[in-house]
């Protein structure tokens, strides 16, 4: 199986998310953060936990949950990096961010309202107590103060400072590796996965977040407003710390390439261990960065 013919579950997947704010009483915070959830993302993050269980061969439908959690925070993370005080941003994906959209403070509610809504979700998901025990905990420590949020804070202290290439690994791989690692994770512990091919899914998790954030940095140099939806060379101006700021663009490729030959070797070292493996499915997700 690949991507394409993952299709149906996809489709699948995207009717529950768009059916999950029915229990928001508030009008005006349920219409932001419907207009955030369904600003025309990639998924990338969900989908890859539930193309992870269906590699394994397992039951693909009962990670929706967990799936949208994840979606969930790294929606809030996009609200809240899009503020003022953080990125001060007017577009993302071509539209309005939620803040210029409604306000600062709604943009700032629906956030946080995503973040707690993510928690809940899993602890009323229908898996054992065991494993919501397990995800929960991973969910919080991925996208907590030593995952995404520490990721996201030693990014911001990067700005106009020549930092080392490995200390820009160590951000990246918390800002926007944390949350990819946890996709991977979630996928495997609802499959019942041995450690053996935990490990090995989070070798490949990592070298995909990796991968994920270089291709996003060179888009920024590279894509305009009409193809990125967001205003180019933005990096630049908030003179963040990025693979083509440190590396030059060529240097962010072969960075990029590396990354990518680490994903699939770890996918192959994963089909040794495993090997009922759907991995056309799993590599398929390098051709977002390729």
């Amino acid at each position: 199986m690949n991507i394409h013919t993952f299709k149906t579950t996809i489709t699948d997947f995207e009717q529950y998310l768009e059916n999950s704010l029915t229990t928001i009483n508030d009008i005006r915070l349920k219409e932001a953060m419907h207009y955030s959830l369904t600003n025309g993302g990639k998924r990338v993050r969900p989908m890859l936990l539930l193309a992870t269980i269906q590699a394994l061969g397992k039951d693909v439908s009962k990670g929706y949950p967990i799936a949208l959690a994840l979606e969930y925070i790294h929606t809030y993370s996009l609200i809240h990096d899009d503020l003022p005080a953080m990125d001060n941003d007017d577009y993302r994906r071509g539209k309005l961010t939620n803040h210029k959209q409604f306000d600062e403070a709604t943009a700032i509610l629906a956030g946080d309202a995503f973040n707690t809504k993510a928690f809940e979700l899993i602890c009323q998901s229908d898996v054992p107590d065991i494993q919501k025990v397990l995800l929960v905990s991973q969910l919080a420590i991925c996208a907590g103060p030593n995952g995404m949020i520490g990721g996201q804070m030693g990014d911001i202290q990067a700005e106009n400072q020549h930092v080392s290439l490995d200390t820009l690994k160590s951000i990246h791989a918390r800002k926007t590796g944390d949350l990819i690692r946890y996709a991977t994770f979630a996928g495997a512990v609802l499959s019942n996965a041995c450690e053996k091919v935990q490990v090995l899914l989070e070798a490949f998790s990592r070298s995909f977040g990796l991968a994920f954030q270089i291709h996003n940095d060179l888009k920024d140099v590279e894509c305009s407003f009409d193809i990125e939806g967001k205003i180019q060379g933005k990096d630049a101006i908030l003179q963040k710390s990025t693979y083509t700021s440190l590396l030059g663009i060529s240097g962010a490729r072969e960075s990029l390439f590396q990354e990518i030959s680490r994903a699939e070797k770890a996918i192959d070292n994963l089909k040794k261990v495993y090997p009922t493996l759907d991995s056309e499915l799993l590599l398929d997700f390098l051709n977002y960065v390729k």
